[in-house]
This record gives C-alpha cells, sequence and structure tokens, in this order.
C-alpha cells in the first residue's frame, strides 16, 4: 500500500512539473507574446502574436523566405480575431479568430485568414483551411522597426486599416464593418 501511495504521489508530482513547465512565463521569451487590439467601427480587432526581433539580420528574402508561407510571427501561428463580420480588402470574412499567415514577396504579399486558429508556427498549414486570401502590396519605411509590430488604425466611421511592420517592411490590409451604425 504504501508503494501504491508512493508512485501516485510521485506521479501526481511529475504532472504537476509537467503541466507548470508547459505554462512557462512566455514573457520570458526571445520572442515575446504581444497583442494589439483596436475598434474599427463597432468591431473589435485583436491580434496575438509573438514579436521577434531583427538583431541585426536580413529579415525578409532571407530569413524569412519569399514565396513561403509565414506564421507572421514567432512561436504559435499569429491570431486574428473578429467579434463582428468584416470586409477586408473588398472580400467578406465572418466574425471569429483566425490563423494570420502571410506569403512575402518583393512586390505583393499574400494575407491568409485560416480556420485553423491555434497552431504552431505554420508546420501544419493547410491551405484547404482557409477563409480568405488577399493581396497587397508592401512598402519600405527607412526606419528600422526591430521588434515586429501591428497597429490597428481606424479610417472613418466604418473602416480601418492594420499594418504590421518589422525591419523596413510595412504591410497594411483595409478592413471595414458591415454595420451602418458604426
Amino acid at each position: 500500500m504504501k508503494q501504491l501511495r508512493a508512485s501516485l504521489l510521485l506521479g501526481l508530482f511529475l504532472a504537476i512539473t509537467t503541466l507548470a513547465f508547459a505554462q512557462q512565463d512566455k514573457a520570458q521569451r526571445v520572442s515575446p507574446p504581444a497583442t494589439a487590439s483596436g475598434k474599427i467601427g463597432t468591431t473589435q480587432v485583436t491580434i496575438n502574436y509573438s514579436s521577434p526581433s531583427v538583431k541585426g539580420r536580413k529579415i525578409f528574402g532571407e530569413k524569412e523566405p519569399y514565396g513561403k508561407v509565414w506564421r507572421t510571427g514567432a512561436n504559435e501561428a499569429t491570431t486574428i480575431t473578429f467579434d463582428k463580420d468584416v470586409v477586408i480588402e473588398g472580400q467578406a470574412l465572418k466574425a471569429g479568430t483566425y490563423a494570420l499567415f502571410t506569403i512575402p514577396n518583393q512586390t505583393e504579399w499574400t494575407v491568409i485568414f485560416n480556420k485553423t486558429a491555434e497552431q504552431w508556427g505554420a508546420f501544419k498549414y493547410d491551405q484547404a483551411q482557409d477563409a480568405l486570401r488577399v493581396k497587397v502590396k508592401p512598402m519600405t519605411s527607412k526606419e528600422l522597426t526591430e521588434r515586429l509590430k501591428f497597429e490597428i488604425t481606424p479610417k472613418g466611421k466604418n473602416a480601418g486599416m492594420v499594418t504590421m511592420k518589422w525591419e523596413n517592411a510595412q504591410v497594411s490590409f483595409r478592413v471595414k464593418t458591415n454595420d451602418a451604425a458604426a
């Protein structure tokens, strides 16, 4: 009986230790978690991502190759949540939480809203799960953005922009709300 009790206690200790390790403080990561949140009209937009640093590296075209799906951040896939239906670059998107992937290129980026929000990186990315894909033109900034960041900027009563900045790249997409009350 003592041996069984000791085995159960050891198992419980290992389970708690494993859970604690799995729930490690994400803020201690090299690419810590960040959130961008704001309203476009009456629609709440929230982006959760891990924010890597440039650290003197060439990012787009090297660290993040052109033409390849990127998680648009580090660690887990970046997620974007809309609490109401929206229109992205002229195309409808239902309210919900999506993994936000991109395919960087020199003159055009593909922005992808994937229905499988909870995933690690883009390792199991499945194009069949895409809810929407839009094409946008990147801009080059003269100022270096050391740490990846997102901005949500209202533009009028029911429109706005979501912008990703990192290194010298700036990529934005238009968001319009469907509610006339916005």
